[in-house]
């Protein structure tokens, strides 16, 4: 079984409009949340992600950090994008 993340919510923790660097909570249809570190720079990319410690890995299910979510960085760019999260929460 292969693991599918799915965004369910995003919301943006902090921002520094100037230099274009914005942080999101991102929710995962299975709870897990994750945080997201973006540039907006000359446009939209991820640069860090990283899983809050609130539920085990649903990937390696370790209860401490691991690095798992950076192998899902690609799909959840492109649903961050395509689904329009980023526009929908920087709007806010």
């Amino acid at each position: 079984m292969s693991y599918k993340p799915v965004i369910t919510n995003v919301t943006k923790a902090s921002s520094n409009d100037k230099e274009g660097l914005y942080e999101f909570i991102i929710k995962l249809a299975d709870g897990t949340e994750c945080r997201a570190f973006y540039h907006r720079f000359p446009e939209w990319r991820m640069t860090n992600i990283s899983r809050l410690l609130k539920t085990p890995c649903p990937i390696c299910r370790k209860d401490f950090i691991c690095k798992c979510m950076e192998a899902f960085t690609g799909e959840l760019e492109d649903q961050m994008v395509g689904d329009n999260w980023i526009e929908k929460t920087t709007a806010e």
